[in-house]
């Protein structure tokens, strides 16, 4: 079912992601390479020593709560030159949301959702509120 598809939902989704599919999502916050890790085809695979494909600004570690304080502006000047640009700054924070959503608890994870609950976009407004009621906060 390419609806299920982790990719689709946090890239390609424009609006909700579906409320049966989030816990689903995990922490990833655009696309996922499961399909390329369970391909057999891609054992055979070597590293690429193309900069293209090589970790850039600092995502590796980054943690969940501090991308959510992003503001857009840092969003825009952090992701320059990124394709998770395409996704926009609203998308970001729903798919930050879902995957805080999905975290252990933490007061700091509390904080972080707590902060955009009266967020602008409608969006983001619904899928934090979805990611508190998960941590039983309200």
């Amino acid at each position: 079912d390419a609806r299920r598809c982790i990719s689709y939902l946090t890239i390609e989704l424009k609006g909700s992601i579906p409320v049966e599919l989030r816990p689903l999502v995990g922490n990833r916050v655009f696309g996922c390479d499961d399909c390329q890790l369970v391909c057999p085809w891609n054992r055979y695979a070597q590293l690429a020593p193309e900069p293209d494909f090589q970790v850039r600004n600092g995502l590796d570690s980054a943690e969940l709560v501090d991308l959510f304080a992003w503001t857009e502006n840092e969003f825009r000047q952090r992701m320059s030159g990124s394709a998770i640009l395409r996704i926009g700054y609203e998308r970001w924070l729903r798919n930050l949301a879902v995957g805080l959503g999905n975290a252990p608890w933490s007061e700091r994870v509390l904080v972080a959702l707590h902060s955009r609950a009266q967020d602008p976009s409608a969006l983001v407004r619904e899928h934090v509120a979805w990611a508190l009621e998960r941590h039983g906060a309200r």
